[in-house]
């Protein structure tokens, strides 16, 4: 799981460079070797170049197909922390319930109040 992560950043920089290299216009890199005695050549260059570009580009098609086949896509019915934390929060807003208080005004859903203990006669 972490290779194929990996292996999908690693091509991402590679293809990143070679497209910057490039130049739309046949420049680029290929102009920087417009030298005869130069091993590759100009024309040999940009070929380089756009084959470098396409094998890349493939490889990383190929990369997200086979994450997306292996790594798990995790539990559906699992919520994420914040949801927990969110559906676990105190509202703000409430006043605290204190034992033997009456209910203030519009207040619903709350418990009635304790009774008073009561005092054994003497």
């Amino acid at each position: 799981m972490y290779i194929i992560s990996a292996l999908i950043i690693l091509v991402c920089i590679f293809l990143g460079f070679i497209v910057l290299v490039q130049n739309s216009k046949g420049g680029g890199l290929a102009s920087n070797f417009s030298s005869s005695n130069q091993y590759m050549g100009v024309r040999k260059t940009t070929d380089f170049l756009e084959k470098a570009t396409w094998t890349l580009a493939g490889a990383l098609l190929v990369l997200c197909i086979v994450a997306g086949l292996i790594i798990p896509a995790g539990d559906t019915a699992a919520t994420s922390r914040i949801q927990q934390h969110v559906e676990n929060s105190v509202d703000p807003a409430a006043l605290p319930k204190f034992p033997g208080t009456a209910p203030a005004e519009g207040t619903q859903n709350q418990a009635p109040a304790l009774p008073a203990p009561e005092v054994p006669a003497e």
